[in-house]
């Protein structure tokens, strides 16, 4: 094999994601700060890798986008150890929790992965189906370890259990599973999108009808980036089915948005999206860079010139806030529903398992443009 005429972004692109994982792996809350205790006396680490929690979840997600396109052995060994280990010892059920499914129903599926997944996928899908705990309207209530958000819809459940959800329904032959996964992407935009801007409000709550402090909080938006396009790839929608058409529509008109808001000197975008002296965050940008270039890739978004611009923009401030040691910076730490807007300026700067992730989901898109 020659390696005259390299292509030097290609692999400087897979140097970077090799640097990603590494850290993923490896990141360790080193004062104790990170670590959420539990009534029942669980300590659950929600910073470093061998935990189960929503942290993880997205982590094996982007580990399992890059293991699609390479084949790499490696990538694939930490994920089946994770899922050896934690299905040893178990979890109890929530939103959160039900995020690792994801990977564990497209591994199991895998015809070059000899594992057998299905009691717990069996187990999880028939927990989120017919056991969740439910708002008004049948919505997925977004229950976590410790609080149950009582009559409330976050943006956040789409990602961690509705698509999870869909994909077990395919796994198991239950298409029961996949029209709730739809309806639940409906009724989660019924109530979650700002009609007057396109972006997404963090959360709903029945319980009073109201969006809390109306924050059009970034990361937030970017679970919606990122969910849409691969749901409709999942399912396999076709173009004039009326749930891919309507989904299309949301996505395009959020990434309308997102490209005003988007900082022109960095690429990355704000943590409250129409807030300017909110700091800037890397892991929704990474979120909304994965979603914006699968979007063009699918054409579910046409290749105008400011989508590309924009994608390109975003892919330079990845880059650019990757360390040496392949730690994503500028991420914020995991962040409940907040009253007042203000608030989630006040959210810590600290390197996250999903922030790695989101950037290795980023970068794996970003890949496919040298393949």
């Amino acid at each position: 094999m020659s390696f005259r005429n390299v292509n030097v972004q290609k692999v400087s692109t897979l140097s970077t994601i090799k640097l990603l994982i590494s850290c993923l792996v490896n990141i360790k809350d080193e004062t104790g700060e990170f670590l959420m205790p539990l009534a029942d006396g669980r300590i659950i680490d929600t910073k470093g890798w061998n935990d189960w929690e929503w942290t993880h979840g997205v982590g094996l997600y982007g580990l399992y986008k890059f293991y699609q396109i390479t084949g790499d052995a490696e990538t694939l060994k930490i994920m089946l150890d994770w899922f050896r280990d934690r299905f040893e010892i178990g979890t109890t059920k929530n939103v959160n929790t039900m995020s690792p499914l994801l990977t564990a129903a497209y591994l199991h599926a895998s015809s070059s992965v000899d594992v057998n997944y299905l009691p717990h996928l069996e187990a999880w899908g028939d927990w989120a189906m017919h056991d969740m705990p439910r708002t008004d309207e049948d919505g997925m209530q977004h229950i976590t370890y410790i609080v149950d958000n009582y009559q409330q819809l976050w943006d956040d459940t789409l990602m961690m259990t509705v698509l999870p959800l869909a994909k077990i329904g395919l796994v198991l032959g239950k298409p029961e599973y996949v029209e709730e996964a739809k309806r639940q992407f409906l009724l989660h935009v019924k109530y979650l999108q700002d009609t007057q801007t396109n972006l997404f409000f963090h959360g709903w709550t029945f319980d009073g009808r109201h969006h809390f402090g109306r924050t059009r909080w970034a990361r937030g938006n970017c679970w919606i980036t990122v969910s849409i396009p691969d749901f409709i790839e999942m399912l396999s929608l076709p173009p004039e089915e009326s749930v891919c058409k309507f989904l299309k529509g949301v996505l395009k008109g959020q990434i309308d948005a997102l490209v005003d808001l988007q900082d022109k000197q960095t690429g990355l975008w704000h943590t409250i999206l129409d807030d300017p002296t909110s700091y800037l965050e890397a892991s929704a940008t990474a979120g909304f860079t994965y979603g914006i270039l699968k979007a063009l890739r699918t054409r579910l978004i046409p290749k105008e010139e400011r989508y590309v611009n924009c994608a390109k923009q975003a892919i330079q401030g990845i880059f650019d806030n990757i360390t040496v040691d392949g730690e994503l910076k500028q991420v914020s730490f995991g962040t409940p529903v907040f009253d007042d807007p203000e608030d989630y300026k006040k959210v810590k700067l600290t390197s996250m398992p999903y922030g790695q992730s989101l950037a290795l989901l980023a970068l794996t898109e970003h890949l496919r443009t040298f393949l």
